[in-house]
């Protein structure tokens, strides 16, 4: 992901509320991390697992914050029975960055990621979770708002799946 496109992404959660970011390390999004770690009105909070990472941002939203996870794609896997439970059941919203990795927008898509991407849209249908495929930054302002209006009055976590040239 170009620079520029990384500062519209962080800018974007920001003027949406995000204020509270956990975070397992991936490569895809990768460039957001630095922006988000430098600055003063977000707190970002590193984990060892995405399960961690789903139940520390409930945590965070239920003490006030406005909280995202971002992740990759096969930390949904990983954080399904969190997901569930604390997002679905207890009603958290929680806004899930997801880096798409082996859908078709991913740029640098391979067979190690290829069934991962393919099983990945079912597997948010099967939880319930809404989700919008996002594959360049026309109207990522607008979209990431939408999303997590969406996921407040759900009360409930959404994904934004990012591909296209977020995963250049």
């Amino acid at each position: 992901m170009k620079d520029d496109l990384a500062k519209r992404l962080v800018q974007s959660l920001k003027d949406a509320g995000i204020n509270f970011v956990t975070y397992l390390p991936e490569t895809r999004l990768s460039q957001i991390i630095p922006i988000v770690r430098d600055d003063p009105d977000m707190e970002l909070v590193p984990v060892a697992s995405e399960a961690e990472a789903v139940t520390i941002a409930a945590g965070a939203t239920l003490g006030g914050k406005q909280a995202a996870v971002y992740l990759e794609n096969t930390g949904l896997y990983v954080s399904s029975y969190s997901l569930l439970t604390v997002g679905k059941q207890l009603g958290v919203p929680i806004l899930l960055i997801t880096a798409f990795l082996g859908g078709f927008p991913d740029q640098r898509n391979s067979f190690l990621y290829a069934t991962i991407g393919r099983h990945t849209i079912p597997l948010l249908q099967g939880l319930g979770i809404d989700y919008i495929v996002l594959e360049d930054g026309e109207r990522l302002e607008i979209k990431i708002k939408d999303a997590l209006r969406t996921a407040n009055s759900l009360r409930s976590p959404v994904a934004l799946l990012f591909g296209g040239e977020f995963t250049v």
